[in-house]
């Protein structure tokens, strides 16, 4: 029993260097900050989670005890790696878009990003009245 569990240890730990791998290489060879932003909230994320399944499965079936430390872990991990992505896709925006080269935006007519300063005293686009 020891050994099944040892080894599927060993798998995942080994799977996610790999994504950690690929995660990491991404984020530093790819061009722009559009073709990063799956890098550190895709794979990355998937490497660590391998990692924290690895630890609640060494914690059950080696040292015979519940461990919720790592349950904790990916809740933080799967609550911050969108936030992360957002992050890196407003600043693609503000760094390289220009209102006239953003696609049409919804029925208010704005985008957010770029044209709060064009917003009339009543909050509305004077463009659309």
């Amino acid at each position: 029993m020891v050994a099944a569990a040892e080894l599927l240890i060993s798998l995942f730990l080994v799977v996610s260097g790999i994504f950690g791998f690929v995660g990491s290489f991404g984020l530093l060879k790819l061009k722009d900050q559009m073709s990063r932003l799956h890098a550190p909230t895709k794979a990355t994320t998937l490497g660590v989670g391998g990692v924290l399944i690895a630890s609640i499965l060494h914690s059950i079936a080696i040292e015979q005890r519940l461990s919720l430390h790592e349950l904790l872990i990916t809740l933080f991990l799967f609550l911050t790696a969108p936030i992360t992505a957002h992050f890196i896709g407003k600043a693609h925006i503000h760094r390289h878009e220009k209102p006239e080269t953003l696609p049409r935006a919804g029925e208010d007519g704005i985008w957010a990003t770029h044209d709060i300063e064009e917003l009339d005293s009543d909050g509305n686009h004077p463009k659309s009245a």
